[in-house]
Order: structure tokens, then C-alpha cells, then sequence
């Protein structure tokens, strides 16, 4: 009751003229940010920190934390209709979400299937922060880098056996994205690693024009090739708000994975450095794990509904450590934190006491930002569905475009520009020859994780192995690592046993 009344408290807060109007102006700046390729939360987050040193520390954060909320929903517009992942969390969504608009013809139930699971997702997330978010935090504090690493192995060996057209092509997707993440600087040492005497190449391949690159610019080479004809890339599709409701059967599939993914993406987003992307991820895979009423990868709605929640869930559970321990769940509330900072606020476990209207405050605008986020994200989808309707002819020039800004725009050099044409050729010849990219992006994504860790639990152990088998959160872990990497191989044995024919036969 205690954390209730708090909460009231910080509607009243919110609900002030002032607060209010900047909870509208961020939910408002995080969609467009989110849906243009190239920025992201941590961009859009960083450009606009300045701007709130005018405002107190409550309505700064207010409008930072609804930028960063609705990031989340933003994300998903251009990976449903262009397949270029506004932000990394929508990676995944692509995958069923693009295909729907697209070869089903339904983009407004897409994007209506997205909104939806980030809405539920994320009240899942703030419903949790608020009634156990300093213990969530505390768990997270249990993870340690042992903990960490044997996750990272569990979602990578999964991913590679599930995404992939076979497991044999899935690992091979996965080990090119280990192969691409390593180059760069060492994290530990700073050594350079397969740079080639480029001093570009030394900052490692940015991540926002790989991923422009393999899923966007690849797309458009895709269907340059086929040289299709045809005046628009989707069929007629209903453009009122009405007609982009999913079924009352769609929606009764769409629920239940939004909550289990919300649940799942908030204990990621608790954990220090996993973020929203870790979720979505984890959120798909754990989804393939459950029975879909369509195969997830071919326009299923609950391919759409399990990273969208997560990502959303985790963007909520990030607050957690943030607000209870001072420590960044994720790149965005690093920035965050050091706004905090700034604004001359300790975020730790004297926050909620010695600045109560900040905290729930906080807490408070992420319900308002959820709400009005969805509002406007439904009342433009019919404009966005329009894309769809404009010609191919008319379209793949503003793709293009929008793949050379994006990819320009991440580190303001031509060098995102060539990551990006290297690595839409490299997407494109993965796509045709059917290996999946998206253990590649995985892999790209957590592979400095996985390695950062796993050196740091040597050096924690003394280069003990033993330090993964007994701790007890990493043993269960590793237990189910092995048995993701043994299932396949015994499945195998096991269709060979039975395809064999039965020797002797009756007497």
C-alpha cells in the first residue's frame, strides 16, 4: 500500500501543465526517433539532454524517459514496412512483421499487433518496476559476469539451432557475426584485432549500418534482382484505423505471449549491460519455444508480439537498477544516469526517500508516456500503411536514401556508408543461398558481451572453468546450454535409428 499511495503521488506530479506537455513531447520525439534508422535511443536520449538542463530534474527526466519509452514503439514502423530496423530491439520483429505487411498484405494489423504487444509489454514492466523494482534490482546484482556469459551462451546456441534453415546453417550464421564483432580494438587490452592497417577498421564495425545494411539495402537488392514489375510491394490493404484491428483470434494469440515476453524483458532489462535488444531477442526465442498457430518467421503475429513486448518490458525494468542502485540496465539509462548526475541527484536506495517526487514521478510519467505512445502510434497508422501503396519504382529510391542518411548519420562519415554496401552484399548472398541473418546480428550483438565476461570470470576464478559449474545461477545455465547444444546431434541419431530397417522380421 505503501508504494500505492507513492505512486498517486507521482500522478500528482505528473499531472501538472508543464509535465504533462513534455510527457506528450517526448512519447511524440521517441516515435519519430525510433522509427528513423541511424539514431536510436542513445542518440535521440544524448542530443536532447542538453535541452533539459532549463527544466528542474523532474520534468527533464520526464521527457527523457518518455523519449526513451516510445523509442521502443518508433523502432517498429520502418521494420515492418521497410525492413530497416528503426533501433536495435527491432531486429527481431522484422522477421514476421515485414512479411505480414509485405507477402500477407496486412501492414495496419502489423503495426497494430506491435503497438499493442509494446503496450502490454511495457505495463507488464512498470506494473513490476513499481511494486518490486528494488528487488528486482538486488536480483540483477546476482549477475554476476559467470551468470552473464553462460545467458549469452544459452540465447546464442539457441538462436543458431532456431532461426536458421538448419542447424548447420544457423551456426555458420553465427560464427560470421562472431567473426565480424571481433574486429575492433580489444575491450580488455585495447589491442587492435584484424583491423588490417585500416585505422577505421579499429572502432570495429558499427552496429546501425551493418544492420542497415544486411536487412534494408540487402531487401532492395533482393528485389532488384527479381525485377519485379509489379506498380506497389503490397496488396490493398484497408486504411482505416478499424480495419488495422486484428481478429478477436489474433488478438487472443497476440495476449498471452505479450505477458510472458513482458515478463521476461523486464528481468533482462534489470540485468547490467543486456538492454532492450537482449530482450527481444530472448523474448522471439523463447516464443519459438512455445506452439504459434503460424511458423514464426512467415508472418505470424506472435512472431510480431514476443520481441515488441520484451523490448518494451525491458525498457521499463531498466529503470530498476537505475533508480534503486545507480547502475545503467542498458546504454540509454547510462546516459540517463549521467543526466541524473548533472541535475546533482545520487539515484541509489536514498532516492525514493530523499527525492520521493522524482522517483515516482519518474515512475508515474512512464504509465502516461505508455498510454499517449499507443494513442498517437494508432491514430497514424493509417498514414504509415500508405507507404505500401506507392509504387516500387517510387519507394526503392527513398529506401535507398534513407539506408545512406541512416548509415552517414551514425558516426557522420562515409565509413557507415561503406559498412553498410559491404554488408548489404554480404545480407543479400546470406538471404538467397537461405542463411538466416538474424543469428549473425545476434552474434554481432552479444558476442563483445559474451567475450568481456568470460574474461572477466577467468580473471575473477584464476582461470578456474569451475567457477561456471558452481555458482548456482550459471549451473543452470550451462545445463541448459549443453542441452541446446546436444539435442540437435541426438535427434539426428535418433531419425537414423528409426529410418533404418528392422533386421529379422517375424518367424
Amino acid at each position: 500500500m505503501e508504494n500505492f499511495s507513492s505512486l498517486l503521488h507521482g500522478f500528482e506530479v505528473v499531472f501538472t501543465l508543464q509535465n504533462t506537455g513534455v510527457c506528450v513531447i517526448g512519447a511524440i520525439l521517441g516515435l519519430i526517433i525510433g522509427a528513423m534508422p541511424g539514431i536510436g535511443s542513445v542518440a535521440g536520449v544524448a542530443l536532447l539532454l542538453p535541452l533539459t538542463y532549463a527544466f528542474n530534474p523532474t520534468t527533464a527526466i520526464i521527457m527523457l524517459g518518455a523519449l526513451y519509452y516510445a523509442d521502443m514503439y518508433g523502432g517498429a514502423f520502418s521494420a515492418i514496412l521497410l525492413n530497416i530496423p528503426g533501433d536495435s530491439p527491432a531486429v527481431m520483429t522484422t522477421l514476421d512483421g515485414y512479411p505480414m505487411a509485405t507477402k500477407k498484405g496486412r501492414p495496419g494489423q502489423a503495426l497494430y499487433t506491435s503497438n499493442m504487444s509494446c503496450f502490454i509489454g511495457g505495463s507488464v514492466g512498470i506494473i513490476i518496476l513499481t511494486f518490486a523494482g528494488p528487488g528486482l534490482a538486488n536480483v540483477g546484482l546476482k549477475f554476476g559476469p559467470a551468470e552473464m556469459a553462460s545467458l549469452i551462451l544459452v540465447a546464442l546456441t539457441s538462436i543458431a539451432w532456431f532461426l536458421g534453415e538448419s542447424p548447420v546453417k544457423g551456426i555458420i550464421a553465427t560464427l560470421i557475426g562472431f567473426v565480424i564483432a571481433s574486429i575492433g580494438m580489444d575491450s580488455l587490452t585495447g589491442a587492435s584485432r584484424y583491423n588490417f592497417g585500416s585505422i577505421s577498421l579499429m572502432g570495429g564495425i558499427p552496429f546501425i549500418p551493418f544492420v542497415i545494411g544486411s536487412m534494408g539495402l540487402a531487401e532492395v537488392i533482393k528485389v532488384m534482382a527479381q525485377r519485379k514489375t509489379v506498380t506497389s510491394h503490397a496488396v490493398k490493404a484497408n486504411l482505416t484505423i478499424r480495419g488495422s484491428i486484428p481478429s478477436k483470434q489474433e488478438v487472443k494469440r497476440i495476449v498471452p505471449v505479450a505477458l510472458r515476453s513482458g515478463l521476461i524483458g523486464t528481468f533482462i532489462g534489470v540485468l547490467p549491460g543486456a538492454g532492450a535488444t537482449t530482450g527481444a531477442f530472448l523474448g522471439y526465442l523463447t516464443q519459438k519455444g512455445f506452439k504459434s498457430k503460424e511458423p514464426l518467421g512467415t508472418g505470424a503475429v506472435e512472431g510480431i508480439a514476443a520481441p515488441e513486448a520484451a523490448a518494451s518490458g525491458a525498457t521499463a525494468g531498466a529503470f530498476a537498477p537505475l533508480l534503486a542502485l545507480g547502475i545503467p540496465g542498458s546504454a540509454t539509462t547510462s546516459v540517463l544516469l549521467g543526466g541524473l548526475i548533472i541535475w546533482g541527484l545520487n539515484p541509489g536506495p536514498l532516492l525514493f526517500t530523499k527525492n520521493p517526487e522524482f522517483a515516482w514521478g519518474l515512475i508515474a510519467s512512464l504509465y502516461v508516456a505508455n498510454l499517449i505512445t499507443l494513442i498517437i502510434s494508432v491514430l497514424v497508422i493509417p498514414t504509415l500503411i500508405k507507404v505500401l501503396s506507392i509504387p516500387l519504382k517510387l519507394v526503392i529510391p527513398v529506401v535507398v536514401a534513407l539506408c545512406f542518411v541512416g548509415a552517414y548519420t551514425n558516426n557522420s562519415s562515409m565509413y557507415g556508408v561503406v559498412v553498410m554496401l559491404a554488408s548489404a552484399v554480404l545480407g543479400y548472398f546470406m538471404t538467397k543461398y537461405k542463411y538466416s541473418v538474424a543469428p549473425m546480428l545476434l552474434a554481432y550483438v552479444l558476442a563483445p558481451m559474451l567475450e568481456k565476461n568470460i574474461r572477466q570470470a577467468f580473471i575473477t576464478s584464476g582461470g578456474e572453468v569451475s567457477i561456471f559449474f558452481t555458482r548456482p545461477i550459471s549451473l543452470v545455465f550451462m545445463i541448459v546450454f549443453f542441452i541446446f547444444l546436444l539435442f540437435p546431434i541426438v535427434k539426428v541419431i535418433l531419425n537414423r535409428i528409426k529410418a533404418q530397417p528392422h533386421e529379422g522380421g517375424g518367424i
